[in-house]
């Protein structure tokens, strides 16, 4: 075990839990549960874009994407490249309006939201049913990811890393709350971005730079520098495939759209906006151009998930190969640290606290519930992500799906569409997961398209048809929602 590769990382991890306990102790402003779940409203420019970016760019864009980069080779770059505008869509589309009725109904979570919007149980019900699932999901895939970091560089077992790194990250999230998310977040962007950019010089040293590399991938295998990948893997129909599924479709992630409830003004959210999608871009390419580079410095790896830290042990110094795995680390713990106080703000805000229980519970109540569900939901993940997969992009992929079917449409189009209804949304949410489910579980590809582009399409048409047959929204809906 080499002191000095954990040392760093071991300090990283005792600042994440330091800046949990300080954040904790520090004055709260209204309620509990506005606190805990939403930090009062108080993001600016910065923390909103390191921390949009952060949750983001997760185990699946840190560890996953350059796993597929080193085996699809550059093709695998261009397709990642997609994603830059995600945080400019996210908050372009949803981030002022979103902020403005908020505000005005005292929304804390995007069920609230729902709610607010089609004034039914049923859909906030089968929301909060949809996210839970698919929060497990993809929570699995960021404590897989953080396991197998901890692996490589340790030599720990990968049930011992797994251990260490959940329990980091749910102490930070059970003491701190959303507080502790985001800020967090804005350091963990920060070392992510420096990472990224340390890494990819270290490459580039190392192999004699970009033309001398690409050089040798073509004499590996001519399709790592092709655009469409070896064996013309990477066709149109994935492409537009994957263009919907992590570009377009990210505007209906409810752990995006929930830091649209959470800035302190419109000057934070263009700043936001601005920041957000320069750092993205660097790190989508820099992050995915050093996994397909890998494969000529390390060629014979047989878990393609471990490029990015085998890269870090094989060309960087140890001490500074140790300080900048704190990247990698960075970009798992910032993403399921959102997911998992959003799975527990769901469980305890919008299902609780709205239909289970009969009498208004008391603040210290409320306290110990969201934090007793935050670590029920962490040991529940924990135990489902002992036997992991060789790749976890692609499971990754597959919760970020099923997610966007249920949610893309009754977010966007209750909106910036008046006549929608709960009729509508509800057809839309079981449409969309109906047939995201049906078709990934049989392997089913319309026209060789993934399974998120018939989804959507089907999802959208029952929502405009649920809406069209039956009552249109109340006037005071239409108000709330500036469409009066």
């Amino acid at each position: 075990m080499n002191l000095e590769l954990l040392i760093p990382l071991a300090c990283y991890l005792a600042v994440m839990i330091g800046l949990g306990f300080w954040l904790s102790r520090r004055p709260q402003q209204g309620s509990f549960v506005q606190d805990y779940f939403l930090g009062n409203r108080s993001m600016g420019g910065f923390v909103l874009a390191m921390t949009m970016v952060a949750t983001y760019a997760s185990a699946s864009s840190f560890i996953g994407g350059p796993g597929a980069a080193y085996r699809m080779g550059l093709g695998w770059v261009l397709l990642a490249m997609i994603q830059v505008p995600t945080v400019w869509l996210t908050l372009g589309v949803l981030g002022k309006q979103f902020a403005h009725i908020a505000r005005r109904v005292n929304a804390l979570t995007i069920n609230d939201m729902l709610y607010a919007r089609y004034r039914s149980p049923l859909v906030v019900i089968l929301a909060a049913l949809g996210l839970l699932a698919a929060f497990v999901a993809t929570m699995v895939v960021q404590f897989i990811g953080g396991a197998r970091l901890l692996e490589t560089v340790t030599g720990l077992p990968y049930q011992g890393g797994l251990i260490i790194f959940a329990t980091t990250v749910l102490l930070y999230t059970l003491i701190g709350g959303f507080r502790a998310v985001v800020v967090t977040d804005a350091v963990q962007g920060v070392l992510m971005l420096l990472g990224t950019l340390v890494l990819l010089a270290g490459v580039l040293h190392a192999g004699d730079g970009a033309g001398a590399m690409f050089t040798a991938l073509a004499e590996i295998d001519p399709g790592l520098v092709e655009p469409r990948g070896p064996d013309g893997f990477l066709g149109a129909s994935f492409m537009l495939s994957f263009w919907v599924l992590v570009c377009f479709g990210v505007i209906g992630l409810p752990h995006s759209a929930v830091r649209c409830l959470a800035y302190k003004d419109s000057g934070a959210m263009h700043k936001g906006i601005i920041i957000g999608t320069l750092v993205g871009a660097l790190l989508m390419f820099g992050m995915h151009f050093a996994g397909a580079l890998g494969r000529v410095l390390v060629p014979e790896l047989t878990v393609p998930d471990k490029v990015m830290p085998t890269l870090m042990l094989t060309v960087l110094p140890p001490i500074v190969a140790g300080l900048f795995l704190a990247g990698p680390m960075a970009a798992i713990m910032s993403t399921i640290d959102s997911q998992l106080i959003q799975a527990s703000a769901t469980l305890v805000k919008d299902l609780y606290l709205n239909y289970l229980s009969r009498t208004p519970p008391s603040p210290t109540a409320i306290k110990r519930a969201s934090r007793l569900v935050t670590l029920v939901l962490g040991l529940i993940v924990l135990w489902a992500a002992l036997s992991p997969p060789d790749m976890i992009i692609w499971l990754n992929l597959l919760a970020f799906g099923a997610l966007q079917a249920i949610f893309f449409w009754p977010l966007v189009l209750g909106l910036y569409w008046w006549r929608g209804n709960a009729t509508g949304a509800l057809a839309s949410m079981v449409t969309g997961a109906v047939c995201y489910g049906l078709l990934t579980s049989f392997g089913i590809k319309v026209l060789g398209l993934h399974a998120i582009v018939p989804s959507l399409t089907l999802s959208g048409l029952a929502y405009v048809f649920g809406s069209l047959l039956t009552a249109p929204p109340t006037t005071e809906v239409r108000q709330l929602f500036g469409r009066d």
